[in-house]
């Protein structure tokens, strides 16, 4: 009975990754997610979190608020980071999205579920579905939309707010001077490359260490 009380002391706390492809992918090779791990081990803190990549493709804010008891509640965590939006704004032009109305208030359902369970809670904006600094992306007015969405749950809740949608315009603005469309940050205008991947986990990362420090 010692032995299995001082194994359970030592488990590691569980940071869970809540989101859709662009998260799935993070857990693969040059991931964000991977690259936040590396941040992990150089500060000595891999033995004491493990880091989970809960992503699935064309994931929308419903998806995750139908599968969060499943897949976060009934298995444990300690933090959930959700980067969940571009899946409800991209997909209006085909399968029809998620109206803003119908996100918010699935996006608070998920919240008051992981708040109930005592988990900690961070919200990251969404990122881009087009990298041109022109304003001609077509969905960038939704985009902004859903991130200033985000923006407010975060004031709202008090819970922490990694900007993903800010770092993106920013770093664009500075590095895309030809405007294309994708190539940046992202491999086809929404999917993150290396340097994508690169900016998301500095930017979690910003948010993350002060609090598992």
């Amino acid at each position: 009975m010692l032995l299995m009380s001082y194994n359970f002391r030592k488990r590691k706390k569980r940071i869970v990754f809540l989101g859709d492809s662009i998260t799935k992918q993070g857990s693969q090779s040059e991931g964000f997610i991977r690259k936040i791990q590396e941040y992990l081990v150089n500060e000595n803190l891999d033995l004491k979190y493990e880091l989970v990549g809960s992503g699935v493709d064309g994931n929308k804010i419903t998806d995750l608020v139908n599968r969060v008891d499943d897949d976060v509640l009934y298995s444990g965590a300690e933090i959930v980071i959700i980067y969940i939006g571009i899946n409800d704004v991209w997909h209006k032009q085909t399968t029809g999205g998620t109206a803003i109305e119908i996100f918010k208030n699935d996006y608070i359902l998920l919240i008051e579920k992981l708040i109930t369970a005592g988990i900690k809670v961070m919200l990251c904006t969404l990122s881009a579905i087009g990298e041109r600094i022109d304003n001609t992306n077509e969905q960038d007015e939704d985009v902004d939309l859903y991130s200033n969405t985000i923006r407010e749950l975060s004031n709202q809740f008090e819970l922490p707010l990694i900007d993903i949608r800010n770092a993106f315009v920013q770093f664009n603005q500075q590095n895309n001077i030809s405007n294309f469309p994708y190539g940046i940050l992202t491999n086809d205008t929404v999917h993150l490359n290396s340097n994508g991947n690169q900016l998301v986990a500095q930017q979690i990362w910003n948010i993350l260490y002060p609090v598992i420090s």
